[in-house]
């Protein structure tokens, strides 16, 4: 009798801590590497913030942000275009590299990206909006599989500047979608979603939230947005000439109308963060793929070396755990630094593809890097293309005081932006400036040595890669 009393007892304590292990592993854990949510925007310039100084226009949110992040204040777009910006962030690696130096062109399938990294480390991977890296069609479907690089979750579209009522696919179904009314509002909220339903799971979550806006056309937000500005009382940055301010202050005024809307979607973002008790477990980065140069040097868009259209926003909010102090930073981040430092700030090795800086160290004030980066031009295209613009390739080095570019020709321009923050006075051939010229012209070459950058004609790469050019020297595309 009592060797069966203690047979029954041994085999309920069994069954009792069998439940009790399986209840313990049904339990959602909270992921112990942080998420990581990348704001990207589209020809947002670093100018145009209120934390950076802009008069014209209020981002509350954005200053909060800034206020407890990591703010690289001058940081590049080392190819300040869509497509190369977005290769780089993906890959890690320079436009040369990774082979994406013009828009409309498809990143290699086989790439190393973020995501797939990423991935095996065992992150849920998602991407909403804006991609620009597929190739097949502005319009077109990218196709789940390979052409996604990794990322999971999928409501996206490969490009379009219409942001009303515009296109976009969701996950498996190839049926074409339409966003309901102003896309960045209802992107915003496909991220809030997606970021609600990371709460319980086990993995971390790496999302990439990719707005349309403020890039061109400018006048397309919302009403209540637009009637903020008026544009005759826009200020001007001193370097817009007179026969473009007033084209400049119209268009400015639609610029910050975009940009206020996306202020107010950012602190979307963060409230429903905070709400769901995720913020102080998520790396934020806010940045832009290029800026605008919007009148300043008599001209629009992007690609040249100019600050308004070369240097970007970049706000790293990282959690306090990490014991990384928030603050202004004066290292040139670049485009391909942004892969390298996100995976050691989760503590995941770099592939030996990345070839940008790991930036984690000099945050945490172990190392002194980004004194001087480099911005390119391989093959001037659309927008800036030789045959309507006059454009040019160019490489350029960039340091904490000077812009020195040269293009095939020999030495075009060169900048003190400290004593000429417009970039007014191109000091290229001044006597005053020999010594240093000379200096800048040996940094840039050693640096171009350095990354195997021979700097031929653009055609010359435009045959290496196969990719076909109308007469411009631009990459056709189809809707």
């Amino acid at each position: 009798m009592k060797k069966s009393s203690y047979l029954i007892i041994l085999l309920g304590g069994i069954l009792l801590g069998s439940c009790a292990e399986k209840k313990t592993t049904e339990e959602p854990q909270t992921p112990t590497k942080p998420n990581v949510l990348v704001l990207l925007t589209d020809q947002w310039r670093a100018q145009a913030t209120g934390y950076a100084g802009d008069p014209n226009v209020d981002t509350p949110h954005l200053d909060s942000l800034a206020a407890i992040s990591v703010n690289f204040k001058n940081a590049v777009s080392g190819m300040p275009v869509c497509s190369p910006f977005r290769a780089s962030l993906l890959t890690g690696q320079r436009p040369l590299t990774h082979g994406v130096f013009m828009n409309d062109v498809q990143l290699d399938t086989n790439a190393v990206t973020i995501a797939k990294v990423f991935n095996k480390e065992g992150y849920d991977t998602g991407y909403i909006g804006k991609w620009h890296l597929d190739g097949h069609g502005r319009l077109q479907n990218v196709a789940p599989g390979q052409r996604r690089q990794g990322f999971q979750f999928w409501k996206g579209n490969e490009c379009t500047h219409d942001y009303n009522q515009s296109v976009y696919y969701d996950n498996d179904d190839p049926n074409r979608k339409i966003w309901d009314g102003y896309d960045t509002f209802e992107q915003t909220d496909a991220a809030i979603d997606y970021i609600k339903e990371r709460k319980s799971a086990e993995n971390p979550f790496m999302m990439i939230l990719s707005y349309g806006t403020p890039h061109a056309p400018y006048h397309t937000a919302p009403l209540e947005y637009r009637n903020r500005f008026d544009p005759e009382k826009i200020q001007l940055r001193r370097n817009v000439p007179d026969s473009l301010k007033e084209r400049a202050k119209k268009d400015l005024a639609g610029y910050y109308a975009h940009i206020a809307a996306l202020d107010d979607m950012i602190g979307k973002v963060i409230k429903n963060l905070k709400d769901s008790g995720q913020f102080e477990n998520t790396i934020i980065v806010f940045t832009a793929d290029h800026g605008d140069l919007l009148g300043s040097h008599g001209a629009y868009k992007k690609q040249q070396p100019y600050e308004e259209s070369a240097r970007v926003p970049m706000l790293y909010y990282i959690p306090e755990k990490l014991k990384i102090a928030a603050g202004e930073r004066e290292a040139l981040m670049n485009s391909e630094d942004i892969m390298p430092t996100l995976l050691s700030l989760c503590d995941i090795s770099i592939p030996n593809t990345v070839e940008g800086l790991d930036y984690r160290p000099y945050m945490e004030g172990a190392a002194e890097i980004g004194h001087a980066t480099l911005l390119t031009c391989v093959q001037p295209f659309g927008q800036w293309n030789k045959v309507q613009h006059g454009a040019r390739e160019y490489r350029a080095i960039k340091t904490l005081q000077y812009t020195y570019a040269r293009d095939l020709n020999g030495p075009w321009l060169l900048f003190d932006n400290i004593n000429d923050p417009y970039q007014l006075f191109n000091l290229v051939g001044n006597e005053g400036y020999t010594t240093l010229q000379d200096e800048l012209e040996k940094q840039l070459s050693q640096r171009l040595k350095e990354t195997g950058d021979e700097f031929l004609p653009g055609m010359e790469y435009i045959k290496k890669w196969g990719y076909p050019v109308d007469e411009t020297g631009t990459v056709p595309y189809t809707n």
